[in-house]
């Protein structure tokens, strides 16, 4: 007779159910659980052919339950992890629990249920102990290319690449070659994408081997326990939390600069959170609708912006991510906006726009959390889309530029950090110079620096951003999608705004090309040719004036800060000896602080 299947976890009442399991055991499974994740994260790693996933690591993967909601996923990228747990549901919602088998790999890109662009390939392994399923190791990666078109604009998702649909690329243990076949037929670097293909079945076999093996020592009773107790201490943690937050309704907006399409009409993000008792409430109904370009991201991605920052603010560190730690969280999202598109709204670039909706909820609870939010930060990637055909081989390549740091927000209590991925990309690395340029011989990486004044003055400063130069070696050319060009990161609390985004491109003849906002489209470059891409930095925190002027000589004989922004921002008047050593000019400074 074989053992019952693993209970639901989902809603086992309140979070102040006693455990079911003794303490001791429920943290060493919990624990292996992060390590089981860790190991698939891990193995992907080593065996994934682009640079975006074992250097970027743009990817994740995660454990999660027979009903599909999240047990633990290896630290990667915040807005994956809805659509990894969404992605499961929709798999089985598709073929029904009695249409899933032992050997079964399931595969989709959809955008509208991942929420994201159709790089996306999720892999799902659905796990079987005697002969019941029990759980599910998945797999999201970012393929580097999926067909469609090179550059330029998209408006519908049919332009953007190969779709697919929830299938089985793998049946009762057999690939299906036709189905593998269609896919690598229709992408344009088949030994990368295959190469990837096999990278992500090994990392959620891992899941599926480890799992299994947990679940012959301690017996699967013990580990559905163990489950529902990380979902229940979880929960608790979270509505402890929540609790700290003086009851309200709160909400702020801002505003990102176009869709590409219609440039320069602004889009607004607009957010409005309430918290009652240990209830958070985001509603994201006032966004913009859906629009025309490719900014659009799905419902899922809508929903992890609002889970990021709720996170953020209640348990940023810990337990691994889980379904449980996010039930005292209600997110309202009506379908058709930009955060919560339908078909057939093109998804290309789907990740900017909620990660100034995470900003706007930080924003939205300053007043009430003075000490636990952060100033605005930069909010893009710096992402640059190089291609063409190498003139001295006649291949054809691809190069993507970034991610690339900007600057973070500064706190009550400390200075943003600096040359730091944006917030929904968590883990994602930028790649060593070194490997880009031996990867790609005909681009040189000429400069990549921190930017000087690009962090809002405050009394704690704001991070800075970055530049990074770029000179290709044969004619190509260059489409860039950056965002937040106009609309400055904000500084809380009397502390002043930070530079915004910007990209220009530098002639080998010493002209500059400088554009209006950050999106270039198929843009010709002849061989010689630099693209500068310049990196906003983080708001500041209280007023510049309140910095002590030690701190702001400092940040001027790092170069973070010039001596004219001293002066004019933080009132202090920095100069130099006959040494050539910044100095504090006591005198003008005290007279400048004290008008």
């Amino acid at each position: 007779m074989s053992n019952p299947p693993i209970p639901s976890t989902a809603a086992q009442g309140t979070a102040e159910t006693a455990s079911e399991i003794d303490p001791i055991t429920a943290e060493i499974i919990r624990a292996a659980f992060v390590s089981i994740t860790g190991e698939m994260k891990t193995n992907l790693m080593r065996t994934a052919y682009n640079l975006i996933i074992y250097e970027a690591q743009d990817f994740t993967v995660g454990l999660f339950d027979a009903n599909g909601d999240t047990i633990s996923v290896g630290l990667g990228l915040p807005m994956f992890v809805g659509g990894l747990s969404d992605a499961i549901k929709a798999k089985l919602a598709f073929y029904g629990r009695d249409g899933i088998e032992p050997g079964d790999i399931l595969l989709t890109n959809d955008a509208y249920i991942m929420g994201s662009h159709l790089n996306h390939m999720i892999f799902t392994l659905p796990i079987f102990h005697d002969g019941e399923l029990v759980a599910f190791a998945a797999s999201m990666a970012h393929w580097i290319d999926v067909g469609g078109v090179l550059g330029g604009t998209t408006t519908d998702i049919y332009s953007e690449g190969l779709q697919v649909p929830i299938v089985k690329i793998f049946k009762r243990g057999v690939q299906d070659d036709e189905l593998t076949r269609l896919i690598a037929t229709n992408v344009r670097f088949e030994d990368l994408a295959m190469g990837d293909f096999r990278a992500q079945i090994a990392a959620i076999r891992t899941g599926e081997a480890r799992m299994l093996e947990l679940l012959g020592r301690y017996g699967r009773d013990v580990v559905g326990a163990s489950i529902r107790d990380l979902f229940r201490r979880s929960e608790a943690l979270a509505r402890q939390a929540v609790r700290r937050i003086p009851d309200g309704d709160y909400h702020a907006e801002a505003f990102m600069d176009d869709d590409g399409v219609r440039i320069g009409e602004r889009v607004p993000v607009r957010v409005r959170v309430s918290v009652r008792d240990d209830v958070m409430t985001i509603d994201l109904s006032a966004m913009s609708p859906q629009v025309a370009g490719y900014y659009n991201s799905g419902e899922t991605a809508g929903r992890s912006a609002a889970q990021v920052a709720f996170k953020c603010l209640t348990s940023p560190g810990g337990y691994p991510i889980n379904d449980g730690e996010l039930r005292p969280l209600q997110i309202v999202l009506p379908p058709g906006t930009v955060v919560s598109a339908r078909k057939p709204a093109a998804m290309r670039w789907w990740m900017t726009y909620p990660m100034t909706v995470v900003d706007c909820v930080f924003r939205a609870l300053s007043e009430a959390l003075p000490d636990h939010t952060i100033a605005g930060h930069y909010a893009d990637l710096g992402l640059t889309y190089t291609y063409g055909i190498d003139e001295r081989t006649g291949r054809f390549f691809q190069y993507l530029g970034g991610p690339q740091g900007g600057g973070w927000g500064a706190t009550s209590g400390a200075d943003g950090q600096s040359a730091t991925i944006c917030i929904n990309d968590g883990d994602t690395h930028n790649a060593p110079v070194e490997v880009t340029e031996a990867k790609y011989p005909m681009i040189t990486v000429e400069e990549y620096a921190l930017r000087r004044d690009s962090g809002g003055a405050g009394t704690f400063r704001g991070g800075l951003g970055t530049r990074m130069k770029v000179r290709v070696h044969t004619a190509a050319r260059l489409d860039s999608w950056i965002e937040r060009t106009v609309g400055r990161p904000w500084g809380l609390s009397d502390g002043l705004d930070a530079a915004p985004n910007a990209i220009r491109v530098e002639r080998a003849d010493g002209r500059e090309v400088h554009f209006g906002n950050g999106k270039v489209q198929t843009l010709d470059l002849a061989a010689g040719d630099c693209h500068v891409v310049e990196l906003g930095g983080g708001g500041g925190f209280g007023p510049p004036h309140e910095r002590p002027a030690e701190r702001v000589l400092a940040d001027v004989r790092a170069d973070y800060v010039s001596a004219e922004a001293a002066l004019e921002l933080y009132a202090v008047a920095v100069v130099k000896d006959h040494e050539g050593v910044w100095r504090i000019d006591e005198e003008a400074t005290a007279a400048l602080r004290s008008g």
